[in-house]
């Protein structure tokens, strides 16, 4: 007897063969990534495995916990790739920055330029436990200095869950989404997962990252998406195109 709900698809498997990572941290010993170059090489080669095709890895700068400078990861990245050659990686490999949204993000894009995914894309998240008080300042002050932001995992901060409303209008202030992919396993909780499902079903995502840390994260893509609807995810993936390089 045949089962009339099709079988939902496993993560990975929904990774295309030349698919490009906007959001990883990869780079050995600069934030609560990859600890060294062997969690280096391992993390890297997984995501290949996954088809990834591209990397831009984005090591999180926030003041007082990851002070990285451009200089410190651009540097960390050379290194990087060079190690990663002598152990026969040779994937496209970019260092851009997660910065978190506060004072010193404002002083540093009025300063000096950012390391974005893309021209003008810069990839920018907030706290978990709240959003910044002039959350909508920064956000209009970035893009009149020429930048686009890309907030990574929207559906993440809780305090924007019981007021959908507030993601609409992030959207209309400017900001594109990126959906973290281990969101649509429950890999994160259940609440996350159905705001995740809701903002796909909206078309609010413009495209996706893996966000990968550590071999937990790896492993989460054996598991099953738990989102009804998975064309919209499609989408967005198709959407990383965007950003290849090289």
């Amino acid at each position: 007897m045949f089962s009339l709900f099709k079988s939902k698809p496993v993560l990975k498997d929904l990774i295309p063969d030349d698919h490009i990572d906007i959001h990883s941290h990869l780079l050995p010993g600069i934030d609560d990534g990859a600890k060294n170059f062997e969690d280096t090489l391992r993390l890297t080669a997984a995501l290949q495995g996954f088809g990834v095709s591209q990397l831009i890895t984005t090591p999180h700068i926030i003041q007082h916990v990851w002070d990285n400078t451009h200089e410190q990861i651009l540097s960390n990245k050379v290194a990087t790739v060079l190690e990663l050659q002598h152990h026969h990686i040779s994937i496209p490999f970019k260092a851009a920055a997660e910065y978190l949204m506060d004072d010193q993000f404002v002083r540093l894009f009025q300063s000096k330029d950012l390391l974005t995914l893309k021209d003008n894309y810069v990839l920018v998240e907030m706290s978990y436990i709240n959003a910044p008080i002039q959350l909508y300042d920064i956000l209009f002050d970035l893009q009149v200095a020429g930048y686009i932001p890309v907030l990574a995992h929207p559906e993440r901060y809780l305090f924007f869950h019981n007021n959908f409303n507030e993601y609409v209008k992030l959207k209309r202030a400017g900001c594109l989404f990126q959906l973290n992919l281990l969101s649509i396993v429950g890999y994160y909780g259940a609440g996350i997962t159905k705001i995740a499902e809701q903002l796909l079903q909206k078309g609010l995502y413009s495209y996706v990252g893996s966000d990968v840390h550590h071999n937990n994260h790896i492993a989460a893509f054996d598991q099953k998406v738990q989102i009804k609807d998975i064309m919209p995810l499609q989408e967005a993936i198709s959407n990383n195109q965007f950003f290849k390089f090289g």
